[in-house]
């Protein structure tokens, strides 16, 4: 059976990476093999699964060693809990180059040194923040990853960079495989939320794949440099990360989505009472201005 590649998109700062991991050690523990790419300059894709600060990157071994040719596979896979194969693929020094083209360096590389075996199940790739630079998209430009994922909550913000990674899917679906495979809704604990996120789903043509409460277990297993399934296995939230690895390994609903306007996602918004009507009297007025 062919290897499912998956890439992880978000907002900055949603969950991505965590949720990614939880349910990378879900599959692991369902007896799946998988494989992380971090995809994200900070490294912080596979800290959870190694219960290490920070991987050694490609680039920063690349640029140790003179050039990337000069690396051996062992150098850059490290295996972690689960017998999930981690590599992170770092980026250039803040505010020189492209963080992007340590995304593209890393994954040739992998390919090249055999790092997709056929024995994986799954290559999850988790991605930084929105879609806007090449390298970043380069999971979904080489026709890599088949299946999307995107962290959402019921943020205004998240909701906008969920709607705009929809439209960068669609630039590329019509070239390659590449499809939606459904919204995880990281809860922030907003009104209504999952109903708001089912809402979005069926806007842009797609599905809210599972719903992850908030819990602060998943801060106490972060702070112990482990994900939620091996940290307390017997919690709640662990279930919930199994229930989204099974619904990820079942899932068959793959979609080109259909992103909406601004005035569209404006008008969800509204409709849940997450934005008031569209009032340019009240812009730029404080609370206490509001009520006089």
């Amino acid at each position: 059976m062919a290897i499912r590649q998956c890439a992880i998109y978000g907002k900055g700062g949603i969950g991505k990476s965590t949720t990614t991991q939880n349910l990378v050690a879900a599959l692991a523990e369902a007896g799946q093999k998988v494989m992380i790419i971090g995809c994200d300059p900070k490294a912080d894709s596979t800290r959870l699964i190694l219960h290490a600060k920070a991987q050694n990157t490609i680039m920063e071994m690349a640029a140790e060693a003179g050039s990337v040719e000069d690396l051996e596979l062992d150098d850059v896979l490290k295996v972690g809990y689960g017998g999930v194969r981690c590599v992170e693929s770092g980026g250039p020094e803040p505010g020189v180059g492209c963080a992007g083209r340590g995304v593209i360096t890393a994954i040739n590389f992998l390919e090249e040194e055999g790092a997709y075996e056929e024995d994986l199940d799954f290559v999850f790739y988790d991605v930084l923040g929105d879609v806007v630079c090449g390298g970043f998209a380069m999971p979904i430009r080489e026709n890599k990853a088949q299946e999307i994922y995107i962290v959402v909550s019921g943020e205004m913000m998240a909701m906008y960079a969920a709607n705009n990674i929809s439209k960068g899917i669609c630039k590329y679906a019509s070239s390659g495989g590449v499809r939606l495979a459904g919204l995880i809704c990281n809860s922030r604990k907003c009104d209504r939320e999952d109903e708001l996120i089912e809402a979005l789903a069926g806007k842009i043509g797609t599905q809210m794949i599972h719903f992850v409460p908030r819990d602060n277990v998943v801060q106490q297993a972060e702070i112990r440099r482990m994900t939620v399934i091996e940290y307390n296995p017997k919690c709640n939230q662990a279930d919930e990360y199994r229930a989204l690895a099974q619904k990820v390994m079942a899932n068959e609903l793959f979609v080109v989505p259909e992103p909406c306007t601004m005035d569209e996602l404006e008008d969800l918004l509204m409709e849940f009472g997450i934005m008031e009507v569209e009032d340019e009297s009240i812009i730029g007025k404080t609370a206490d201005e509001a009520v006089a």
